[in-house]
């Protein structure tokens, strides 16, 4: 079920090693957990055929039509047949925001990891990791509003401000996507990297409005939706009492009755969603609560790597948002 866009670099698929997400939360000290993910990480490249991955990261940016052709490594361009350009120190230096939702659905936890949990590990690992690669790093946690606020910073003391701020436990109701997105294409006036951390269970209408401001603003986007693996597959057999951990509200559910309708409707909001950022040109990964966290981290690296939209794409997403 989980077809939104599910993309992993190659070097994802083999010669890796992956840490089971369950294994992981047994680290309470959310920034030692975060970084035994990242150090993995940056193991495993090295051990993998594609261990450049990470310097290409660190130093180059993908050509775009129009770059000056004295910039193009040609060495680079032989050993992994990819056109990519060094970057310079304004470039180097990225701008991202963390948004990250911490609405009761994000308490759901049918087994293994909950959702909240998983999300905010993802974000702090986010974090970490472009916190040693030098980049400012900022951070909304938010409900129906933004609890928690942090500009991006890159001085010494943020990322433990940081994860203090992740340490959050979701004490809302219902989610707000667009408030946060809003606030950040608002205040944000150099170019940046969103990643929006959410299960998305919310009305795309207004998701979509708010992204298409972010994108005409010159803003990339990634989306990671994390989900519990029940609810994409809906593996309930007993009839049971359903609580909804947002609207306070119970229902008495038969999964022989129920499930075909909840996977239809659960299908089209995804397809909806799916095409949302497709003609957006925002990626969007599944992230279920087994997937190992590593895999985000090449979601991560591959879109700042695809950073370098044109002006007159970001004025066709401008006028789609009108």
């Amino acid at each position: 079920m989980a077809t939104e866009n599910q993309r992993t670099a190659p070097s994802a698929q083999r010669g890796l090693s992956f840490i089971d997400p369950p294994a992981l939360m047994r680290i309470k000290n959310l920034q030692m957990r975060a970084k035994v993910i990242v150090e993995g990480f940056y193991a495993g490249i090295h051990r993998s055929p594609y261990h450049g991955f990470s310097v290409e990261f660190s130093e180059y940016r993908q050509y775009s039509p129009g770059d000056d052709l004295r910039y193009l490594d040609w060495r680079l361009l032989a050993r992994t047949d990819r056109h990519y350009v060094k970057r310079f120190e304004d470039e180097t230096n990225l701008l991202c925001y963390l948004l990250v939702d911490t609405s009761r659905s994000m308490a759901f936890q049918a087994g293994g990891v909950s959702k909240h949990e998983y999300a905010r590990t993802l974000a702090a690992t986010m974090g970490y990791f472009l916190y040693l690669q030098r980049d400012a790093v900022g951070l909304a946690v938010f409900d129906e509003v933004i609890r928690e606020y942090l500009p991006p910073r890159r001085r010494a003391g943020h990322l433990r401000h940081l994860m203090a701020a992740l340490q959050r436990q979701p004490d809302g109701m219902g989610t707000n996507v667009a408030e946060p997105l809003e606030q950040v294409a608002r205040s944000v006036k150099k170019r940046g990297l969103v990643v929006l951390i959410s299960d998305l269970i919310a009305p795309t209408d207004l998701l979509k409005r708010q992204v298409a401001y972010l994108r005409s603003r010159g803003h990339e986007m990634i989306i990671l939706r994390v989900l519990d693996p029940a609810e994409l597959a809906f593996s309930f057999d007993d009839a049971r009492i359903f609580h909804d951990l947002e609207s306070g509200k119970k229902l008495y559910i038969d999964p022989d009755v129920a499930k075909r309708k909840y996977l239809d409707a659960f299908q089209s909001h995804a397809a909806t969603l799916s095409q949302d950022c497709k003609e957006l040109g925002v990626e969007l990964v599944v992230c279920p609560t087994d997937r190992p966290l590593e895999l985000s981290l090449f979601d991560l690296l591959r879109t700042r790597l695809e950073r370098g939209r044109t002006p007159a794409r970001n004025d066709r997403i401008a006028r789609r948002a009108r």
